[in-house]
Parts: C-alpha cells; structure tokens; sequence
C-alpha cells in the first residue's frame, strides 16, 4: 500500500475495508521473534500481536494522508470468499517471556512511511515489471491503466 501511494497508484482493498487487524510495528514484531528464540520453549507455538486494532480502511487512508494523496486512489475490490472480519491474537505467550510492543501503531506507521520514502533503492526493483504482473495477477488490475 506504501509504494502504491507513493507512486500514485490504486490501492486496492478488500470489501468496504472495515476488516480489523491487529497491527505492530516491524521492529517489534522482530523483537518479540527475539524474545522468543532467547527464552520460548522449542516446539511451542507464540502469537506476537500489536496492541492496536484497527480497521483496515482506516490503515490505507492513514498512508495516504502521510503521502500527500487522497482518497481517490482507494478502489475497493471483491472480498476473498470466506474473509475473516476480524484478526485478534493473544500475545499472552510472548507477553509472559518479557515482551511487550514498544511502538504504537500511529507513531509505526509513520516511521514505516518514512523507511519507504528514504529506502528508494530497496523497493525500485519490487515496482518492476515482475511486481506489475503479480498485481495483474492477483487483483485482476493493471498499474498502468485507469480502466482495467
């Protein structure tokens, strides 16, 4: 959705993107799998969820608004047959091995937009051709035509 909004491009979202998640930051996520890896017991399974919900909608109009766009670029396409409402984990595992999130979604996504905006030359290859025909292929859309 970042490099879609960055570019201009359509963001495509699921439904009416009222779906929750349950959202954490990248470097908390890699901390909790830390965590785990120093003090969890091999075999048992550790959810690692971020203490912020929200819908989904609310997360693509958030990265427009951090990139300069509007709404516009939002075009909302077919649900997934059988698409959860809503994803919920309990960290209570993790939480108990000494983790906890230390970043809040609103402050995450802003360093996540930014990371994007100044890491141009990790993701310039990703909006390459090979990347443009997997988004033709999973949403049934082209990136290069209004009408598709």
């Amino acid at each position: 959705m970042v490099l879609n909004a960055l570019a201009g491009d359509r963001l495509p979202v699921y439904g009416d993107g009222l779906n929750v998640r349950n959202w954490l930051f990248v470097e908390d996520f890699a901390s909790a799998i830390g965590q785990v890896l120093e003090h969890g017991t091999p075999g048992e399974a550790y959810n690692v969820g971020g203490p912020d919900e929200c819908p989904n909608i609310e997360v693509v109009r958030r990265i427009l608004e951090l990139c300069g766009r509007d709404e516009s670029l939002i075009e909302y396409v077919s649900d997934r047959p059988g698409h959860d409402r809503r994803y919920s984990l309990s960290s209570e595992k993790v939480r108990a091995l000494g983790w906890s999130a230390a970043m809040r979604f609103d402050v995450g996504i802003e360093r996540t937009v930014q990371w994007y905006r100044d890491n141009a030359w990790w993701w310039e290859p990703i909006r390459s051709g090979a990347y443009r025909d997997y988004y033709r292929r999973q949403y049934g859309l082209s990136l290069d035509t209004p009408e598709s």
